[in-house]
């Protein structure tokens, strides 16, 4: 087991570590809708990609969730097909938001760096495709408010 400044430093070897792996620059939060932006994730189970949707205004968040919903057979045919819809996703602060994601399959744990290759791999894949739909249907998705 790490104590707290370990594991901080092993967070931050990892994300350090992606960014020199796959140096570029992603969408995340540059998607000109306040409240939605794409994200990596990791921590000691798991690695994943995430859509997360969730501004201060309840009706838009469900607006532009039924949107990405509306084109769920092209993102999940052509895109991700592992993609995950959850209306209902909490975080661990216990709030609950709209959430769209793909976790990576195999075992992962950020504080192992055996697990760490397939994890960049995954994110420089699995992100590439979702921005990839996004900006494909930006305009459709943004119509929804």
């Amino acid at each position: 087991m790490f104590n707290k400044e370990e594991a901080a430093k092993l967070r931050t070897e990892f994300w350090t570590s992606f960014g020199k792996s796959f140096p570029r620059k992603w969408l995340l939060y540059r998607t000109k809708i306040k409240g939605f932006s794409f994200k990596f994730a990791a921590d000691h189970k798991i690695a994943m990609i995430v859509l997360d949707i969730e501004s201060n205004d309840a009706i838009k968040n469900e607006l532009l969730f039924i949107q990405i919903e509306a084109l769920k057979n092209i993102l999940t045919n052509e895109y991700l097909p592992e993609i995950i819809f959850d209306p209902n996703y909490e975080l661990e602060t216990g709030k609950r938001i709209f959430r769209i994601y793909s976790q990576h399959p195999s075992r992962f744990n950020i504080y192992n760096k055996n697990t760490w290759r397939d994890a960049f791999t995954f994110f420089n894949e699995q992100m590439h495709q979702f921005e990839l739909f996004y900006l494909e249907y930006e305009d459709f998705i943004k119509s929804a408010i």
